[in-house]
C-alpha cells in the first residue's frame, strides 16, 4: 500500500461492504452490481470492500464461482469512478479459509488491483494462537491486510487480547475492522494495539450496532509509554450499504466534532436512533437471520436492487423484518436517502 493510501486509511474514511446484486435465478446481476459501486462512489465514499460477509461468503462456493467475477466487476467499475471522479477509492477484499485457500485469495486481489485484503478468521476457532498468528504472517506477506473481528453470532471467532496484541506486531497489518459487536471484546482490540506501541494501524468499526459512539469515542490507555489515546477513524460497515449518502454526512459530522472538547447531547440521541436502523436492517429481533436480505430490502424499495436475493434460497427476511424497515423509514427520514437515489439512479444504471 502506498504512503498516500495509507495516509488517507489513517485519516479515516466511510467503506460500505457491498451486497451481492442477483437476479431472480440468483445469476449475477452485472448492471446492478456496477450501478451499486456508482452509487457509493457518488454517496462520497473514501472505498468499498467486496468479498465479505455483506456480499456473501457462499460466492466462494464451487457451484456459484462468483468470488472473482464479483471482484473483477467492482476493480474494474472502481477504477472508472476513480478517473470520473478524479480521487482515489480503496479497494478491500476479503479473504476467508485456511492458510492455503487464504493465500490464494490475496493473491488473487493482488492482482486484480486490490490495496488491502479484509481477513476473515472465521471457522478458525479451535486454532491456537501461535497457529491464528502464523495464518495471518502468511497472508499478509502477500497483501496487507485488515484485522476482522466478526462476532460470533453470525460465524466469528472469538479472539483474545493476546491474539491481537500479537497481531498488532504483524509489520504489513495497516487496519483492524472491529465487529464482535460487544463492549468488552471491542475494548480488548483497542488496548492492544495501544499496548503494541503501533501508531500506524487505522482502527474502524464494524460494530454496526454502536456505529456513533465508536466514532466519537476516544480511548485511553495507560502504557509503559505513557498513555496511549486512540479513536476509531472510520467505518467498514454492512450498516453503510444503503442509505449511503447520509451515512458519510453522518461520519463527516462524527469527524468534526470527536476533535471538539464537548459532544452535544443531540448526538447521543442520534446514535441510539441509527442503532435502532441497525436492529431492523440486521434483524437483531431474530437473531441476525435477516441480516444480508434486510439491506437488500432497502435497496430493492429504492430501485438499486431487483430483490431480496441470496444465494442460499433459505436466506430470507426474518419475520416482521419487512416491518421494522418501514417503521424505520417513517421515523428517520433524515437517516435515509432515497431522494438521492431517486434523482440519480437512472444515471447509475446507464
Amino acid at each position: 500500500m502506498d504512503h498516500s493510501t495509507r495516509s488517507q486509511l489513517l485519516e479515516g474514511m466511510v467503506i460500505p461492504a457491498s451486497p451481492l446484486a442477483l437476479t431472480a435465478e440468483r445469476k449475477i446481476d452485472v448492471q446492478r452490481q456496477r450501478a451499486l459501486i456508482r452509487y457509493y462512489a457518488d454517496a462520497g465514499v473514501g472505498g468499498v470492500a467486496v468479498g465479505v460477509h455483506t456480499t456473501q461468503f457462499a460466492i466462494r462456493d464451487p457451484k456459484h464461482s462468483l468470488f472473482q467475477p464479483v471482484l473483477e466487476i467492482a476493480a474494474e467499475e472502481l477504477r472508472n469512478q476513480e478517473q470520473r471522479l478524479g480521487r482515489p477509492l480503496l479497494r478491500i477484499g476479503g479473504i476467508v479459509g485456511n492458510t492455503k485457500q487464504a493465500v490464494a485469495e490475496a493473491t488473487l486481489l493482488r492482482d486484480l488491483g486490490f490495496q488491502a485484503g479484509l481477513l476473515s478468521l472465521a471457522g478458525h476457532s479451535a486454532n491456537s494462537v501461535d497457529d491464528l498468528i502464523n495464518h495471518c504472517k502468511e497472508v499478509a506477506a502477500v497483501i496487507p491486510v485488515i484485522g476482522f473481528y466478526l462476532q460470533p453470532a453470525v460465524g466469528g471467532t472469538l479472539l483474545s487480547y493476546e491474539f491481537w496484541r500479537r497481531f498488532a506486531e504483524i509489520e504489513n497489518v495497516v487496519a483492524i475492522k472491529m465487529a464482535p459487536f460487544n463492549r468488552y471484546q471491542t475494548l480488548d482490540v483497542v488496548r492492544a494495539v495501544a499496548d503494541s506501541g503501533r501508531e500506524d494501524i487505522a482502527m474502524y468499526t464494524g460494530n454496526d450496532d454502536n456505529i456513533v459512539i465508536d466514532l466519537l469515542t476516544e480511548y485511553r490507555f495507560p502504557t509503559r509509554e505513557g498513555t496511549k489515546r486512540i479513536s476509531i477513524v472510520g467505518g467498514l460497515l454492512g450498516h453503510w450499504a444503503c442509505w449511503t449518502k447520509k451515512a458519510v454526512e453522518l461520519f463527516d459530522r462524527c469527524k468534526t466534532m470527536r476533535k471538539e472538547s464537548m459532544i452535544p447531547r443531540e448526538m447521543l440521541s442520534l446514535a441510539n436512533e441509527v442503532t435502532d436502523c441497525n436492529a431492523a436492517l440486521f434483524d437483531s429481533a431474530n437473531a441476525f437471520e435477516g441480516c444480508i436480505p434486510g439491506i437488500h430490502e432497502v435497496l430493492r424499495r429504492q430501485g438499486l436492487l431487483a430483490g431480496t436475493w441470496c444465494l442460499d434460497p433459505n436466506e430470507r427476511m426474518g419475520p416482521g423484518q419487512a416491518d421494522e424497515l418501514t417503521r424505520i423509514q417513517e421515523s428517520y427520514p433524515h437517516l435515509t436517502d432515497d431522494e438521492f437515489v431517486k434523482e440519480n439512479l437512472d444515471r447509475w444504471m446507464s
